[in-house]
């Protein structure tokens, strides 16, 4: 799926202290501090310090990478209805691929932090699922991503992240 074109602008890279930002594959986390470092080569250098609000782990991401490194705002509304219609989807064409090549194809997914990705490979893992049971790798991607989501539209919706396992349980039937 591609990315449409209104929440393509969105991915600005530039966050005042306090606002909330997406870092891939580690969920949401808001900016604590822009902080300036000094190299011993005498080069500078500003860094975002971004507290995830999941695990409360601190990641310094350099302002001059951030972009790169897939540093994006939370989504918008309409994002989050894009990616409960990806979530919705029934009639996916699920290629008979050995477990670890799956694996590694959804662990690109999720770690490029694309909440429509994410969407993709929770849907497909849960399919997947109701056929055959999962690998023990699986069943954490299952988790990650269903975790990255939740808190990602809870967020965006302004809704506690139990309504948005609620919407979630609703569309995929679990």
């Amino acid at each position: 799926m591609t990315i449409p074109k209104r929440y393509e602008k969105e991915m600005r890279v530039n966050f005042k202290i306090g606002e909330m930002a997406v870092y891939p594959a580690h969920g949401v986390g808001i900016v604590q501090a822009i902080e300036s470092k000094s190299f011993s080569c005498g080069k500078k250098e500003s860094f975002y310090v971004l507290r995830i609000l999941d695990t409360g782990i601190t990641i310094m991401i350099p302002m001059g990478n951030a972009q790169q490194v897939g540093l994006r705002c939370v989504m918008d509304q309409t994002a989050v209805r894009s990616v409960y219609k990806i979530l919705r989807e029934r009639e996916v064409e699920l290629e008979p691929k050995p477990w670890n090549r799956r694996y590694r194809q959804y662990m690109e997914k999720l770690k490029s932090g694309s909440p429509f990705e994410i969407a993709e490979v929770l849907r497909n893992l849960l399919l997947l699922k109701a056929e055959k049971a999962l690998s023990f790798g699986e069943r954490k991607m299952l988790d990650a991503a269903r975790s990255l989501l939740v808190k990602e539209i809870s967020i965006a919706k302004s809704v506690p992240e139990e309504a948005v396992e609620a919407d979630l349980r609703r569309f995929l039937n679990l």
